[in-house]
C-alpha cells in the first residue's frame, strides 16, 4: 500500500441507503423475497455506491454498511456466544426513540469461522478492484463491556469474559487479513460513553478495561495492515446520545494505543477543545489524527475557511503533518439514516476532499 493511511481526506464508513435497498430489506424481513434475491440487490446497490464514491473523488471506498441494519449489532450477533435481545429500558437519542435491539452474551464467546462479514469484505474488494483503497469497518469489542450485555451468567467474572472477547477479535483481525483486508476501522462508542460518564465511580475501572481490550487486539496486528478507530457519541437520525470532551480518556487512548489513525468527532462543542490532542505527542506510534470537522448530521455546508482555521488551531497541539480531515461520523449508522438527502451527502464528501487538497495538497 503506497499511500499513508488514513488519507488526508478520509471517510468514516456508512452512507445513506438507496430507496431500492431499503425496499428490498423491508421485503426480505416480511418474506416477500428470498435471501439470495436480497444479496443480489445489495451487490448491485453497493456497486452503484462504489461508483458514486469514485465520482465524488473519494480514494478510500467502503460498502456504506449497506448489508447492515445497525453499525454494530450485525457484526456482534454473528460471533459465537452472542445473541440479539430487547433490553428492558428504552434507548433514546435526544428525544428520538431508536429501535431497541441490542446484543448480549448467551454462551462462550469466540470468532465464527463462517462470519458473513468476511464474505462481505471479499465482495466489496471484488467490486472495487484496483479503482480505490478498500476500507472495512467493525465495532469495537468495548461495545460489549456494559455489564447488562456480558454479565448474563455465562462467565464467572469480567476478566474471564474479556479474555474470550479479545481472542475473538484477534481471530477476526487475522481472518480479515487472510481475506485480503489491509484497511480496517474499529468503531468505538464506548470511549464516548466514558467521556460522558467520567464522573461515575466505575470510570477508572471501565477505562482500564477499554484500554486493555484495545492493546490486546492490536498486539499482533500484521505490519502491513492499517487499523484505525472512530470515537462516536451516538448517531441516529441526525441525533446524538452522548456529550463530553476527550480530556478524561486522552492520556490513555491518544497516548498509549497503537492505532494507525484516530477518527475524532469535532463538529460541535460537545466534543470539547483540541488541547487533549497534545497526548498524541506522548505516543511513539504517531498514528494520524483525523478531525471530524464536517458534520454528517445536517445538510448545511461548513465554511471552508472556518474549517481550515480549526485545523490550524488543532495543529497547535499535534503537528499539521499528522492531521487529516473527514466527516464527523457516518451518514447512516443505522439503516434509517441521517436527515439529509443523498446529494447533500455527496456535497459534504466533496467539501472534505476540497479542503484537504487546499490544506495538504494531493495525497
Amino acid at each position: 500500500m503506497s499511500k499513508i493511511l488514513p488519507l488526508r481526506a478520509d471517510t468514516v464508513g456508512s452512507y445513506l441507503r438507496s430507496k431500492t435497498l431499503k425496499e428490498a430489506r423491508a421485503n426480505f424481513w416480511v418474506g416477500k423475497i428470498e435471501r439470495d434475491q436480497l444479496h443480489q440487490i445489495e451487490d448491485a446497490e453497493i456497486a452503484e455506491l462504489v461508483q458514486q464514491q469514485l465520482n465524488a473523488g473519494i480514494q478510500v471506498i467502503t460498502d456504506g454498511e449497506f448489508r447492515r441494519s445497525w453499525w454494530h449489532l450485525d457484526f456482534l450477533a454473528n460471533l459465537n456466544g452472542i445473541e440479539v435481545f430487547i433490553p428492558a429500558f428504552r434507548r433514546v437519542f435526544q428525544g428520538v426513540e431508536a429501535r431497541q435491539e441490542n446484543t448480549r452474551v448467551c454462551g462462550k464467546v469466540s470468532w465464527n469461522d463462517n462470519h458473513p462479514f468476511i464474505a462481505h469484505y471479499r465482495k466489496l474488494a471484488e467490486i472495487v478492484g484496483d479503482r480505490g483503497i478498500v476500507k472495512f469497518t467493525i465495532p469495537s469489542p468495548n461495545q460489549m463491556l456494559h455489564p447488562y450485555l456480558w454479565d448474563t451468567g455465562v462467565y464467572a467474572n469480567k476478566d474471564e469474559f474479556v479474555a474470550d472477547l479479545q481472542q475473538a477479535y484477534k481471530d477476526a483481525i487475522q481472518a480479515f487479513y487472510n481475506a485480503g483486508c489491509r484497511y480496517l476501522q474499529i468503531d468505538d462508542v464506548y470511549w464516548g460513553v466514558l467521556c460522558n460518564n467520567h464522573d461515575q465511580p466505575t470510570f477508572e475501572d471501565d477505562k482500564r478495561y477499554a484500554l486493555a481490550n484495545v492493546q490486546a487486539i492490536l498486539a499482533d496486528k500484521p505490519a502491513d495492515m492499517t487499523i484505525t478507530t472512530h470515537v462516536c457519541r451516538g448517531n441516529y437520525k441526525s441525533t446524538y446520545s452522548l456529550t463530553g470532551a476527550y480530556d478524561p480518556i486522552a492520556a490513555d487512548l491518544f497516548g498509549k494505543t497503537v492505532f494507525d489513525g484516530y477518527f475524532l468527532e469535532y463538529d460541535t462543542e460537545r466534543a470539547g477543545g483540541f488541547e487533549p490532542l497534545k497526548h498524541f505527542n506522548d505516543n511513539p506510534h504517531k498514528g494520524r489524527v483525523v478531525l471530524g470537522l464536517v458534520t454528517s448530521k445536517f445538510a448545511d455546508l461548513e465554511d471552508k475557511e472556518a474549517v481550515k482555521a480549526r485545523i490550524a488551531e488543532a495543529a497547535k497541539y499535534v503537528p499539521l503533518d499528522q492531521l487529516c480531515l473527514s466527516p464527523q461520523c457516518g451518514f447512516s449508522s443505522t439503516e434509517e439514516g441521517n436527515t439529509l438527502t443523498i446529494e447533500e451527502q455527496w456535497a459534504k464528501v466533496r467539501l472534505v476532499e476540497e479542503i484537504a487538497k487546499e490544506m495538504w495538497g494531493e495525497d
